[in-house]
């Protein structure tokens, strides 16, 4: 097992818009859990259009979700407002309880509840943790706070070995 392991996606997508989400639900997934800063819209925005037309289609789908933010709860709950989806704040990511949390509040289990988000150590690692399908997006805004910022370089060297990883095990 590589020492960042424990970090690694099961995928990575370009952003959360391009995730084919009906083809998943195919494969017998039922709940979403999505982190929102940098993964549905830029750090600290409202909800807009294209979110709010993705969640209007996951429920058309046949999806539960819920929103798994550590923000506090004035901002993840402006954000919900028109997205109407279930929600815990001040989730303490990467920890375990919360996501679990999630999935009672949808109804799902680990086997068929996606997760995604854009930070490795708290989105995908706390996933990993519960057994949950972690898929990693790019973050929408290159602007963040400076403790996501230093983060971020950390992010880079353990997706290094990612990128190494996949390439080794599709030649070997």
């Amino acid at each position: 097992m590589h020492l960042f392991e424990s970090f690694f996606p099961n995928e990575i997508q370009s952003s959360t818009y391009e995730i084919p989400f009906e083809e998943w639900y195919e494969k017998g997934y039922r709940g979403v859990i999505f982190d929102i800063d940098n993964t549905l819209v830029p750090h600290g925005a409202d909800a807009d259009e294209r979110s709010i037309a993705l969640f209007t289609r996951l429920r058309e789908i046949g999806y539960k979700t819920m929103l798994l933010s550590n923000n506090k709860e004035p901002r993840v709950k402006r954000f919900n407002e028109p997205i109407g989806s279930g929600y815990i704040c001040k989730a303490g990511k990467p920890g375990e309880r919360n996501y679990l949390k999630a999935m009672e509040g949808m109804g799902t289990t680990r086997e068929n509840t996606l997760f995604v988000g854009d930070q490795l150590f708290t989105d995908i690692w706390g996933a990993k943790r519960v057994g949950l399908y972690s898929i990693l997006v790019r973050p929408l805004d290159p602007r963040e706070e400076i403790q996501i910022v230093m983060k971020r370089y950390l992010e880079r060297i353990v997706l290094f070995f990612y990128e190494k990883e996949k390439r080794k095990k599709k030649t070997g």
